[in-house]
């Protein structure tokens, strides 16, 4: 049987995400072996032994570059995008993987995809748009068209490399151009890491765009997809058995706006969302949540704001004045972040009132 990894990308707090990904795997597809890529650096707290997967891989132990400035330019969603091509490359590398798979956290698996896994086995890259079936709406044209074409034309809550020779060349290149532009800019072109993903099929042979509706089933395609049945009995997308769904945005409530918007009246859609809202709890009821990211921080305990990653990442003179960017001693870039930042970069700060 050919040997397949599945893996996600999460820091410490998105582990009960995590657990209903792994657990679904698992349950549709035990051959699979699950990957946790860790953005975060473990602190003993959690018992990955007893969790759902298979093994780690944490971000210390992956081959990149000046790793501590890097990961310092990132915030917590951006670091766990721009890992995911580093682990890629690992895992297509070991001895005897046949696919690698990536599934995002906020995703659970309800039927085997076997006919995802037969797409992929005749190329060498699987994608899903976004889209597949233009929007007839208005509404719908703006909420998910034109959408489509700021975050990229590809999710990539899903992807499926093959190790040939063309899907080694496809996660290098993708690794390259994420090592240095993995960055929420819609304005400047960027969406962390799909919109390169939109150059794939121009730049690469054998890659499959799957297009089936019971593949990463979310808000933004409910329009054109319709869910039907329950938990007791299953679910169903345009009659094909539901593959997996993506709980995109679901926590700052945005799934749940979007979904009423784009699947008016579908009980069976509120059925679902309602299910995962109670068996996936990320609040402070919840242990792991509250963890805080290894690198969400300065030594000194202050909050890093998003403004001073950014005017970092564009200043080659700070990277090289100040190298480790975390230390807050005296003389630290906090310090200058704080005194010079707002006088020479204002657009970086917030006006304080």
């Amino acid at each position: 049987m050919p040997k397949t990894i599945a893996f996600t990308s999460a820091a410490q707090n998105y582990l009960p995400k995590v657990r209903k990904l792994f657990a679904s795997l698992r349950e549709h597809h035990p051959e699979f072996e699950l990957v946790l890529a860790l953005s975060d650096v473990p602190d003993g707290s959690v018992d990955f032994a007893s969790e759902p997967l298979d093994r780690v891989i944490p971000i210390d132990e992956l081959p990149i570059p000046d790793r501590r400035r890097w990961t310092y330019f990132h915030t917590i969603v951006e670091l766990s995008t721009a890992i995911k091509p580093y682990v890629l490359e690992r895992l297509l590398a070991e001895p005897g993987v046949d696919r690698v798979l990536y599934f995002d956290p906020d995703m659970v698996v309800f039927s085997r995809l076997d006919d995802l896994l037969e797409s992929l086995d005749q190329a060498n890259v699987a994608l899903t748009p976004h889209v597949t079936i233009p929007e007839s709406d208005l509404d719908a044209i703006r909420d998910n068209e034109i959408a489509a074409l700021k975050h990229g034309i590809y999710n990539l809550g899903f992807l499926g490399v093959r190790p040939t020779a063309e899907g080694l060349r496809f996660a290098a290149w993708w690794r390259e151009r994420i090592h240095h532009f993995c960055v929420a800019d819609i304005p400047g072109g960027l969406f962390t890491d799909q919109r390169w993903v939109d150059l794939a099929p121009a730049c690469f042979d054998g890659v499959a765009i799957l297009k089936s509706p019971r593949f990463n089933v979310a808000t933004w395609n409910l329009t054109q997809r319709h869910v039907m049945g329950s938990m007791a009995d299953g679910f169903t997308v345009n009659s094909e058995p539901l593959g997996f769904y993506h709980f995109t945005g679901f926590d700052s409530g945005a799934h749940r706006i979007m979904m009423g918007k784009n699947a008016v009246g579908n009980t069976c859609v509120a059925e679902l969302v309602q299910w995962y809202a109670d068996s996936a709890r990320f609040d402070d009821d919840e242990p792991v949540a509250r963890i805080p990211w290894a690198f969400g921080r300065y030594s000194s305990g202050q909050p890093i704001p998003t403004g001073h990653r950014r005017l970092y990442r564009v200043r080659p003179d700070l990277q090289a004045a100040f190298p480790d960017p975390f230390d807050a001693s005296a003389g630290g870039l906090r310090a200058w972040m704080e005194s010079q930042g707002p006088l020479e970069h204002p657009e970086y700060f917030e006006k304080k009132v």
